[in-house]
Parts: C-alpha cells; structure tokens; sequence
C-alpha cells in the first residue's frame, strides 16, 4: 500500500490508536505532537496554553525540548489576529474545556509547507481537540462515579462535601479554594461547613463562620443558576452585569488574604426541607472560570443535595442519641453514686447507735470512741468526695466554651468515678504531660467522651484491672490512648459495638460508643478500637488540638 501523501491522513494512520485508547491528556498531547512533527515531517513543534494573567503564552509541551519559540505570534493567534508566519511555520488551535485552549506550532529550519498544509494542521488541530475532549469525559465520569461509589458508602456529610470539592478541583482546575456553604434561616448568612485552600498548603480558618451577603444577592441565589464573576479594575462583575456581584464575592473575597480570588463560580442549591446552600469555586486569574466549569459545576450539584440531605438527618439522629444518651448517663451515674453514699452512710449509722448507747449507759471508752469518730469521719469524707467530684464535673458540663482542657476532662472524670474503681479493685494510671494545648470541642463533650470511655472500661472488669490512660501531643492534635486489662471484645461483636442501642452488657442501653462517635465527628476527631477476648481493650482517640490566636484553624 502506498503511503498516504496528506500529512493529514498521516497523522491519523498514526495516532487513531494513541489517541483512541489514551486516558491521560496530558500524555496523549505530548504523544500528539510527536505525531504530527513526523507527519508534517517538521524540524520543530509545541503547544502553547496562554495562562491567565499573562500576555504570551508559555510553552506547554515541545519536541525537541529547550528550543526557543517567539511566543508573540501565539498571542496574537489567540487574539483573533493573524501572525505573519511565512512558509517555515503553521499555528493550528486546540480547542478544550469550550474554548480555545492552546495553539499547535509546527516549524521548519530548512524548506517549506505546502499550501495545503495550512487546511491539514487545521484538521490536526481538530482531531487532537476531539480526543482530549473525550478524554475530559472520561474524566469526568470517572470522578462522578467515585462520588457515586461514596455516596453508596454513606459516607459522613463532611467527607462526602470535601469529595465533591476535590473532585472540583481536578476537573476544573481552579487554584484558589472550593467552599461548601449552608444558608441560615435568616436567609441573609451562610455558614461555612467545608472548605479547601488551593492556593495556601494548610487547612481553612473559616468552617463555622457565618459571612453576610445582602438582598441584591440574595436574589440572584433564588435564581437558582450557576452564577460566574470576574474582578476587573472597577471591582466584581457578574457575567450578566446583575446587580449582587460584590455581596456574593465576599463568600470567598477576604481583604487580608495573600491569594486574592479574581474569578468566581456560585452555584445554589435547595433541598427537599428547603434548606438552602451553595457551593463556591474560586480562582486566581481573571477569566480563568467559564461556562464549561460552570456546567462541571452543575452536574455536581445534587451530590451536595445529598450530603446535605445526610447532614439533616445525622443531625436529627444525633440530637436524639444525644439526648437519649443524656438520660442514660444520669440513670448509671445515679445507681453509681447512690451506691457509693449508701455504703458510706451505712458505716456511719450503726457507729452512730453503739456511740449513743454507750454514752446513755456511761459505759464510753476512750480508744473506742476515737476509733468510732475516726471511721465515721472517714466515711464523711467519702461523702464529700463523691458530691465534690459530680459538682466539678456538673461544673464542666455546663460550660460552652470553644475550646475544651484534657487535662481537666481526665481530672473529672477521676474524681467520679474514683470510688467506684476502688471498689472494683482497678487501679487507675494516667500519663498526662504538662501544658497540653486546648482542643477544638466544647468542655461538656469533651468531659462526656472521657467519661464514657473511662465507664466502659471500668465495667469490662468487674474482677479488678487496670486502667492506663495515656496522652500524647502530636502536630494538630492530641492522641488519647485508654487501655484495659478487662474481658475484651468478642471478634464478631467489635464491627457493631459503635452502632447505637447495640450492648452486650446486661442493663446497658448501648448508646456509650455510639456517642462518642457523634462527639467525634463534631469535633471533627477520629477513633481506633482493638480488642482481644481475656485480654483487654485498647481505644485510641485523635482529637484536634484548637487554633491559636492568628493561627490557621484545622479544616
């Protein structure tokens, strides 16, 4: 068979596999260019990709590498206007993401192009738009089908919001942040619930920050359409010249940041309940943002519905376990200290009778009567331990600060339950370093946590143990460890034992775990249980350590 005279048909003979099966766009444009240097049987090719705040293009990719190209006639090939390239050079654009996205270069040092050549780089420009445009799709379905494979997983809102994000990012590249906002019921503020920094390697300072927007832009949200903006010199402008642009980019727009966002997507979304939010991609060149992504960020749109719909219900449900949990922690805590003070009261009254009838009868004995006081005042003592460790502890509990004290948590716990481990013949070693940093949890649950894990722990060894509880600082966050000497966990009860109302203890009401998990994951921590039958327990809890003043808090 001939070989094919067109550089056209030479390039397709060559890369109609290359391209057909490639996955990766990147490598696909560099096996490209290769391709259409042997078909043009050029000395020298490159694809230039303007970048947004620059007037000439860099180079993306070229064969041979480090060869210096002009890059001003590629600006104005981009512009619309025509470069005098002569008959040593051919510009063909490559079209992607909806709009002209690179120019293929090809050059001669010695002889020619045909004139027919300028109609078949064209054509090569065509075909390696239409190839990386499927390969785009691919991508997208790809990265759609993981969030659907999460979505299947149930996962927990938080990680799905920052999957969609992530999956954002991939696809639209953007280089500023992807933020997750909750719309008030006030209809005029949105709460931060998920955001990621692009342009800064570190977490967000703003999740639970509520930032206002005014009814200019409250309106163009119940329009219910991807909304873009671009910053100029006179400020925000939004892509139908609507009035609200400069409201709606105070959701990302903060005047102290380093990165300043100059392009902007805001795409709102409504539940089933009504309840609004919207998800926010940035970027920081100007223009960088178009109707392509915002069509990207259409389609992952009922992805934040769902998560959305998830937080709701998880919040119900935790309020209910909660508050359940509450009610049963008030039972055991009150059977606990009843019986404590009961025993301790039982050793004073009968000492309380003989002393009486010893003093109606003038029969007293000096060594038995202090011997007497001596038992009772011990037994008082007791008394005062018990009432003075549930009023610190009630004292935690009341407290609503941002931040919550280890330390402390540990202290109240031991001061409850003290007693009760004595009895049980556990001893009780806590390793706690000095000067722990506060963490990112309100003193009530913190206290709740630790009291929890320490009573099941207690209750694993009703023959006497030991219980060690261990803190380790480590970047970001504390590393708790507690572990038991007790009965250990049943290998086919370990997978369910976190799961709300399931309890192998008799009495109990399984919700001990289970509300631990939801302290956890509001204050964004996470939790290891290992176990083995006869030999014990070992719960491991990483807990966020708090943003310092001026610092960067944990996203």
């Amino acid at each position: 068979m001939d070989r094919p005279e067109s550089p056209y048909l030479r390039f397709l003979l060559e890369a109609s596999v290359h391209l057909d099966g490639a996955r990766d766009a990147d490598k696909a444009l560099r096996g490209a260019l290769r391709i259409a240097r042997e078909a043009f049987e050029a000395d020298e090719v490159c694809l230039a990709v303007p970048r947004y705040g620059e007037r000439r293009p860099p180079i993306y990719a070229s064969q041979p590498t480090g060869v210096d190209w002009s890059r001003e006639p590629f600006a104005d090939f981009l512009a619309g206007r025509r470069p005098r390239l002569g008959a040593t050079r051919l510009f063909a654009a490559v079209e992607r993401r909806g709009r002209t996205w690179g120019v293929l270069a090809l050059r001669k040092r010695e002889g020619r192009f045909e004139r027919s050549d300028l109609r078949d780089v064209a054509r090569v420009g065509t075909a390696i738009s239409r190839a990386v445009q499927r390969i785009d799709r691919a991508r997208l379905a790809e990265v759609r089908a993981r969030i659907d494979r999460k979505m299947m997983e149930q996962l927990r809102p938080l990680d799905l919001f920052y999957q969609v994000l992530h999956g954002l990012r991939s696809l639209t590249h953007y280089d500023h942040s992807g933020a997750v906002l909750i719309q008030a019921e006030d209809g005029g503020t949105f709460e931060v619930v998920a955001e990621q920094i692009s342009w800064r390697k570190g977490p967000s300072a703003r999740i639970g920050e509520r930032l206002v927007v005014d009814e200019a832009a409250t309106r163009l949200l119940q329009r219910a359409e991807v909304l873009g903006l671009d910053r100029s010199r006179g400020g925000w402008r939004e892509w139908g010249d609507r009035d609200g642009a400069p409201s709606l980019a105070t959701l990302v727009d903060e005047p102290e940041q380093e990165a300043r966002p100059m392009s902007l997507l805001v795409a709102p979304f409504a539940t089933r309940h009504e309840h609004s939010g919207c998800l926010v991609v940035a970027s920081c060149a100007p223009g960088a943002l178009g109707r392509y992504e915002a069509e990207l960020v259409q389609r992952f749109l009922p992805v934040a519905v769902v998560a959305i719909g998830n937080l709701e219900r998880a919040t119900t449900l935790e309020a209910g376990v909660l508050a359940a949990e509450s009610r049963g922690a008030l039972a055991t805590l009150a059977r606990g200290v009843s019986h404590d003070v009961n025993n301790a009261i039982g050793a004073i009254l009968p000492r309380v009778q003989q002393m009486e009838e010893d003093l109606r009868e003038g029969e007293v004995e000096r060594e038995v009567l202090l011997a007497d006081v001596a038992d009772i005042r011990s037994s008082i003592e007791v008394c005062r331990r018990i009432f003075g460790g549930l009023l610190s502890y009630a004292r935690n509990a009341s407290s609503r600060y941002g931040v919550g004290d280890l330390g402390r948590a540990v202290e109240g716990m031991r001061a409850v339950l003290s007693e009760s481990l004595q009895r049980r013949d556990i001893e009780l070693c806590v390793e706690l370093p000095a000067d722990l940093p506060d963490l990112r949890c309100s003193q009530n649950d913190l206290d709740q946590l630790v009291l929890n894990l320490a009573s099941n722990a207690r209750d694993a060894m009703p023959g006497g143990g030991q219980l060690v509880i261990q803190v380790e600082p480590r970047e970001e966050e504390l590393r708790l460890r507690l572990r038991d000497t007790g009965c250990g966990i049943p290998a086919e009860h370990l997978p369910r034992v976190k799961e709300p109302f399931f309890t192998t203890k008799p009495g109990g009401n399984g919700l001990g775990l289970s509300i631990c998990r939801a302290i956890l994951w509001r204050m964004r921590g996470e939790i290891d249980l290992e176990s083995t039958p006869g030999e014990g327990t070992v719960v491991e809890l990483s807990l966020p350590v708090a943003a310092e003043a001026g610092s960067e808090e944990a996203s």
